[in-house]
Order: C-alpha cells, then sequence, then structure tokens
C-alpha cells in the first residue's frame, strides 16, 4: 500500500529539484492532456518511488526515480526503442546469417543498430515479433514467469472438427519434450482440405504451433502470429516494422511485471 506523500517526510521526498512536473511527465507518456493528466494526479492514481502524490507542483527525475500510474509503471526513456515487425516468409529471426539469408536486420536496416529480437519465428512462419535495445523489457517478456500469451492463425491440412480442437485445450497433446495445452482454439473457417484455426498459447517453445498440430495429424501449410500480448499485428504490412506507442509499451510492460 503506497503512503501519503508529506512535505513533513523528508526521507522519503519524491520531489526532484532537477526534473520535469509530473503532469508534463504523464502527458508525455501517453496519458492525455495535461489537464487530464493534472486530474489524475489529484486522483491519488499516481505513486512516485512508492509515494502517494497528489501535489500538481511535483517534479521528478525519470533518470533516477520510478513513476506509477494505478500501480503501472511509466517507462519514458529516449535510450531505448521497442519495435513491432511483421516477419514475412523464408526470413531469418536474427540479426545476421553466415549463409546470406534475409535476416531482420535487412528489414530494419541501420537506423536502429542496437535492437534485438525478444523472441523467434521459424523461418517459413509470418507475422509479428518484437524488438528493442531494453535489455530489462526483454528478458520479462521472454521470461517464462510472466507467461505472455501468443496468438496465432493457422492454416491446417485437412479438415479440423470441433471435437478435436476442444480436446487440444482440455487434454492437449503428449509431444517429445512434454504434454503441451492450447489456451484457446478456435475454428475461424474450412473446406474438405484444409482447416483455418486461431491458436491461443503461452509456450514459446521451438515450432510449438507445428509440431502440435503435426501430432495430431493436421500439418501446419501457413502460420502467422498475430498478437503478443496486448501487443498486435494489426494493419502492419509484410516486411516492415513501427515504433510501439508509449501507451502500448506501458500495456506491455504491465503485462510483464515492470
Amino acid at each position: 500500500m503506497p503512503h501519503q506523500y508529506s512535505r513533513a517526510n523528508h526521507a522519503h521526498d519524491p520531489h526532484s529539484a532537477d526534473g520535469e512536473r509530473l503532469q508534463k511527465i504523464l502527458a508525455q507518456a501517453g496519458f492525455g492532456s495535461r489537464r487530464k493528466c493534472e486530474q489524475i494526479i489529484l486522483d491519488g492514481r499516481v505513486e512516485v518511488d512508492g509515494e502517494l502524490v497528489t501535489e500538481l507542483g511535483t517534479r521528478v527525475n525519470m533518470q533516477r526515480q520510478q513513476v506509477r500510474v494505478d500501480g503501472s509503471r511509466i517507462r519514458i526513456n529516449d535510450r531505448h526503442v521497442t519495435l513491432a515487425l511483421n516477419k514475412p516468409k523464408r526470413v531469418l529471426s536474427a540479426m545476421e546469417d553466415p549463409k546470406g539469408r534475409f535476416t531482420l536486420r535487412d528489414i530494419i536496416g541501420d537506423k536502429y543498430e542496437r535492437v534485438f529480437h525478444m523472441g523467434r519465428l521459424d523461418y517459413d512462419s509470418e507475422g509479428l515479433i518484437l524488438m528493442t535495445d531494453d535489455g530489462e523489457l526483454s528478458q520479462h517478456v521472454m521470461h517464462p514467469k510472466y507467461e505472455v500469451e501468443k496468438t496465432y492463425i493457422a492454416t491446417v491440412e485437412g479438415k479440423l472438427s470441433g471435437t478435436v480442437a476442444r480436446r487440444l485445450v482440455t487434454q492437449g497433446v503428449q509431444l517429445d519434450d512434454g504434454w503441451i495445452k492450447l489456451d484457446r482454439c478456435s475454428i475461424l473457417d474450412q473446406n474438405r482440405e484444409h482447416t483455418l484455426v486461431k491458436v491461443v498459447l503461452h509456450s514459446g517453445k521451438n515450432r510449438i504451433v507445428r509440431r502440435i498440430f503435426g501430432a495430431i495429424g493436421f500439418p501446419v501449410r501457413r502460420l502467422v502470429r498475430t498478437q503478443i500480448g496486448p501487443i498486435k499485428l494489426g494493419e502492419l504490412k509484410p516486411g516492415s516494422y513501427r515504433v510501439l506507442s508509449q501507451a502500448e509499451l506501458r500495456s506491455l510492460s504491465k503485462e510483464v511485471g515492470l
């Protein structure tokens, strides 16, 4: 439970003489107009270094202090960038390849030299990959502890029944490295030859979706990852990328405990 800030409590004084006004920081973080951000402060929703702050004159240095709104940490750091990239088929989830294959670096170029990918997609799969130069964020996104959901659209060979789709959620399937269940599985469309399936799962194991459907006799012919946690692929075209908005970054950070 955060403590109410008081000027008499100098040991936990959140004010920083060389910092920026708190409402300006909130506005920069995407919480709305300066007036709206002032109201967020007055409503008692903001903490600075664990102290509840309701004074509009509060100054904060984001290099040394932590600000949380409704318990979620604000991350404003011009030194870091986080990207959403739509990986096409036959692009390697790596920054370089001794065999000369097309890589993620070929898509983003040299503008963001220090970014690296958070997780992978296999060579023949498509869709959303998150990239960042923020080591702390990357560790949290990839750590099994936080169980970030991933959503895929899979085209599988054959006519998959609703019963089998439900069984993948309730019972799962045994692979070489143990049992695995899907969190959700729904049939979007099908014909006699193929079934379009939406799959949600936490596991980040290599080729996991292809292995699951292959194990029950429905080989995956196309696989597209459309969402990682709260971040959606949306209308991002294959072979292109965009910088995450502050609102998206806040949602992702909250999801992984930052």
